[in-house]
């Protein structure tokens, strides 16, 4: 995912400077190229050798020191770098770098760089609100760095407050939104349905059916990565939302009925990856159902055609976003799924067979037929955030075929 990427580290004298050996890690695993500058207080909690045999590049720390390849060292490593995260970032590293103060490894090849830096503030809870402290973080951002608001827990001397290192996973997450996609979905609003419908038989069991919300996570979070502005609307899964998207919870296919339509007139790209149950009980017992000997009937009605109806409304004008549905099918996919598309005035679907090894419910892969008008494209099995971004390619690609039939009006060319 970060292959070709070159990012640096800023190490800091933090306490949670611990933490970060593991972020070289994760991305030397994303095949990124780390290279690490630590200050010399940083040198009491970590050692060079650790990010050396992580990363396989010498860590820096003496502006001065002889024993590197000739080049002027802090200029090279600025002119190569992608990205900068100073994780964890004192108080004292913040305010040189805030004034422009320059006088080891790390600040001067901050200074040097062009490209985005990234600084997550770790320090005691009344430290991190001193007055100065936040005149510095405001300073940084008017001049373009981001800054990674702090955690809030238990801190180093016990006391509980913000000013807490984030996770290395939420780390690793800010630099893979900032480097890992190409922005082609800057300032589309994209929404994604995702996850399990459950339809209340009484207070205590309900129907739903195995769906885990993977695929759709998957979507939401690739299309954040990419630049749009995501809203993951969720049945009920055991997933963390993806950082950086609205997630808007829902139990029933209603809630997550009305939730859809209300949001849909201000998106440019649905993608409905939701699992919803096509029946639920035609009424929901309000204390529980006895257990008895005899036969029990339930009786069932129709769950609400999310889907269609976003396809009525696009047709009828009220809707103008590109619309993706998804199909599980166990027989006839293709013919099934393209009927799908034209009965529901979709743009593409993505349908996949349940007996396909690696395809259906609870898996890491997926394989996925891409259905459109013009025709079909059957992708290999692959992961569903590969998957999920072969979705959005090929989103991407009708959206720009179509943008480009029309004028800066609106009307067709030619």
């Amino acid at each position: 995912m970060l292959e070709g990427k070159t990012v640096l580290l800023g190490v800091t004298g933090g306490i949670a400077a611990y933490k970060m050996p593991n972020v070289a890690r994760m991305l030397k695993k994303l095949r990124c190229n780390v290279h690490v500058l630590m200050t010399a207080n940083a040198r009491n909690f970590i050692t060079e050798t650790t990010f050396e045999t992580l990363t396989g590049n010498k860590c820096l720390v003496d502006t001065f020191d002889r024993n590197f390849e000739f080049s002027v060292e802090h200029v090279a490593l600025a002119k190569q770098a992608d990205l900068v995260l100073i994780a964890p970032a004192t108080a004292n590293v913040i305010g040189k770098v805030a004034n422009g103060i320059a006088d080891d490894m790390l600040t001067t090849t901050v200074m040097a760089c062009t490209c985005k830096v990234l600084v997550a503030p770790a320090m005691n809870h009344n430290m991190y609100h001193n007055p100065a402290m936040q005149e510095n973080l405001q300073k940084l951002m008017r001049m373009g760095y981001l800054v990674i608001p702090p955690d809030t827990g238990m801190l180093a001397n016990g006391d509980v407050g913000d000013g807490k290192l984030p996770s290395e996973e939420a780390l690793l997450e800010y630099v893979l939104r900032e480097i890992a996609r190409e922005k082609d979905f800057a300032g589309k609003k994209l929404l994604v349905t995702a996850g399990a419908t459950q339809e209340a038989i009484d207070p205590v069991r309900y129907i739903t059916n195995h769906s885990t919300g993977k695929m759709g996570y998957a979507l939401a979070r690739a299309a954040m990565r990419r630049g749009a502005e995501v809203t993951l609307v969720t049945g009920v899964t055991a997933l963390e939302p993806p950082m950086f998207t609205e997630a808007v919870p829902v139990v029933s296919a209603a809630d997550m009925c009305r939730e859809v339509m209300r949001r849909a007139p201000q998106m440019d790209v649905i993608v409905k990856a939701a699992a919803v149950a096509d029946y639920r009980p035609k009424e929901a017992a309000k204390d529980k159902i006895k257990k008895s000997d005899g036969m029990t009937s339930l009786f069932l009605e129709r769950t609400e055609d999310i889907l269609g109806a976003l396809g009525q409304k696009k047709q009828e004008g009220g809707i103008h976003a590109f619309l993706c549905g998804f199909s599980m099918e166990t027989k006839d996919v293709e013919e099934n799924s393209r009927e799908k598309l034209v009965r529901k005035h979709l743009d593409l679907v993505a349908a996949n067979d349940l007996n396909e090894e690696g395809a259906g419910f609870g898996t890491d892969t997926n394989v996925l037929t891409l259905i459109t008008r013009e025709g079909a494209r059957k992708l290999e099995r692959m992961g569903k955030e590969d998957a999920a971004n072969e979705i959005l390619d090929e989103i991407r690609r009708r959206m720009e075929a179509k943008e480009g039939r029309l004028g800066a009006a609106g009307k067709p060319q030619g």
